[in-house]
């Protein structure tokens, strides 16, 4: 799975951009750790993690 095939994913079932912004921000509040490894499985490079997880 990439990052790429994950978006196409949710975008299939009709999340839009801002959608997927506020599921990140709810996995990060939520599962901090787990997230992280989540963007790890997605090979995201760390700098665009970092990036992700700020936002």
């Amino acid at each position: 799975m990439t990052k790429d095939q994950w978006i196409e994913l949710l975008k299939e079932i009709g999340i839009d951009e801002d959608g997927m912004q506020r599921w990140h921000r709810c996995f990060e509040t939520r599962y901090p750790d787990g997230h992280q490894s989540f963007l790890e499985w997605l090979n995201v490079p760390p700098d665009e993690i970092r990036r992700i997880r700020a936002s």
